[in-house]
């Protein structure tokens, strides 16, 4: 069974753009609800606590928001990939963080006004009512999780500590939630306000524990994934093949990856992004890492057998977002084990391959690469050495003529990626045609 797509130019709106509209007017509809409760739902006990008010069901919305870029949800994960859907969940938890600051001092400053008291001597008032203080505790942690999220601080930690310290995220969740549904002004302000803030948290909630418990844990009971194999590519390059039962039924797509755990030889928190290195062939599924961290050099010493537990599969990567007959994959290094599934999978169009190494001896599954970019008939370019010179604009048209008429898959580094979009720019490839995703779980 060969993996195979009816995917080649496409017409109407790509699915990205049907998924961000989807996104977007959810957001847009929820926003004009909560301003129409805000407006109907009566005033505060002076004008800074009514401004407090309006901030605190706002900061509600955009929490819900944050939940679900963050829920994995197959629908969404395929149409805009789990890299951009992070990023947004990080630029929208600083708008969260400052909308929560403001919340809770007008909540203080209006109360501080209303009893002519001190703002300490109020803070610690409210601190003793049940309310009050579980908002304070949320906004404690939304702030804590902001601060470990900036680059300084981030670059400073591990990725388990970071990872750590971030779930405490559903702390604050639950803290938020609770401070919502027992203070007087939301839930209790009128019947419609009750049905719609239960509806919409039972949502969230509900989307969260499907998209990250409920369906890998059905997934992994269902295909029951064991490692077949484990085979060396070079000496610092691994490839580990997974059999499990039912693979045909796994919604898995070539160019997509999975979040790799192997419990029984690794820690439980040790997850790792791997991009699939084959196309879904119904039978097995491959990985190809290479030795960067005590995760990745270990794969090489997987025992025939070991259980393993995957998440996924993930990212938009894929054959799903072609608009144009022609293609253009470009990759630096391991990142071409992607590119290598997309050239696998059973997809009409002339292809090229743009393949960025330092040394020829470094180019990870060369022969696999030569061999299908041949019985395609495309072309097939390895490009040796450093810098960024061969993703100039100029380059880039000597390379490919046409480039500006394929659709464009860029894996690879975060220097070389920026490298080749700064390229793809300045020769006005349209966005619809250019693909790229990031796989860091941070």
């Amino acid at each position: 069974m060969v993996a195979t797509s009816a995917r080649g130019q496409r017409s109407g709106a790509a699915p990205v753009v049907r998924a961000r509209w989807a996104l977007w007017t959810f957001v847009v509809v929820n926003a004009a609800i909560v301003e129409v409760l805000f407006l109907t739902g009566g005033t505060g006990k002076n004008d800074v606590l009514t401004v407090a008010k309006f901030f605190g069901l706002h900061a509600a919305l955009v929490l819900i928001c944050q939940l679900l870029l963050v829920a994995r949800l197959p629908w969404l994960d395929r149409r805009i990939g789990m890299d951009r859907l992070t990023s947004w969940h990080r630029w929208v938890g600083f708008g969260l963080l400052w909308t929560i600051l403001v919340h809770a001092t007008l909540v203080v400053l209006g109360y501080a006004v209303l009893d002519d008291a001190p703002m300490g001597t109020t803070f610690l008032a409210l601190a003793g009512v049940p309310a009050s203080l579980m908002g304070m505790l949320a906004a404690t942690v939304v702030v804590v999780i902001g601060v470990v999220s900036t680059r300084g601080v981030r670059r400073r930690l591990r990725y388990e500590t970071w990872h750590g310290l971030h779930l405490l995220l559903y702390l604050a969740l639950g803290l938020a939630f609770a401070h919502q549904l027992i203070e007087t002004t939301t839930f209790k302000s009128s019947a419609v306000a009750f049905a719609y803030w239960w509806a919409l948290w039972l949502f969230a909630f509900g989307s969260l524990v499907a998209g990250r418990v409920v369906v890998p844990l059905l997934r992994n009971a269902r295909h029951q994934f064991r490692v077949a194999a484990v085979v060396p590519e070079s000496h610092d390059v691994v490839s580990v093949y997974v059999t499990g039962r039912h693979l045909e039924r796994l919604p898995a797509l070539a160019g997509q990856f999975f979040v790799w755990r192997f419990p029984g030889h690794h820690h439980w928190w040790q997850a790792n992004p791997f991009s699939l290195s084959a196309a879904p062939n119904g039978r097995s599924l491959r990985l190809t890492a290479k030795a960067v961290g005590t995760a990745s050099a270990g794969l090489r010493t997987l025992p025939v057998g070991t259980r393993a537990f995957l998440e996924g599969p993930y990212g938009a990567f894929t054959s799903l977002h072609r608009s144009r007959p022609g293609v253009v994959l470009i990759a630096g290094g391991v990142g071409v084990t992607p590119v290598r599934a997309l050239l696998e999978e059973h997809t009409p169009g002339d292809f090229v391959v743009l393949y960025r190494v330092r040394d020829e001896r470094d180019a990870v599954l060369l022969t696999e690469l030569r061999q299908l970019i041949a019985a395609r008939r495309g072309r097939l370019h390895l490009l040796t050495g450093r810098g960024a010179r061969p993703f100039e604009p100029d380059a880039l048209r000597h390379l490919v003529p046409d480039i500006t008429q394929r659709d464009v898959y860029v894996c690879g580094p975060p220097a070389m990626t920026s490298a080749v979009l700064a390229g793809l720019r300045a020769l006005k490839v349209p966005n619809r045609q250019v693909h790229a995703e990031k796989f860091s779980l941070a």
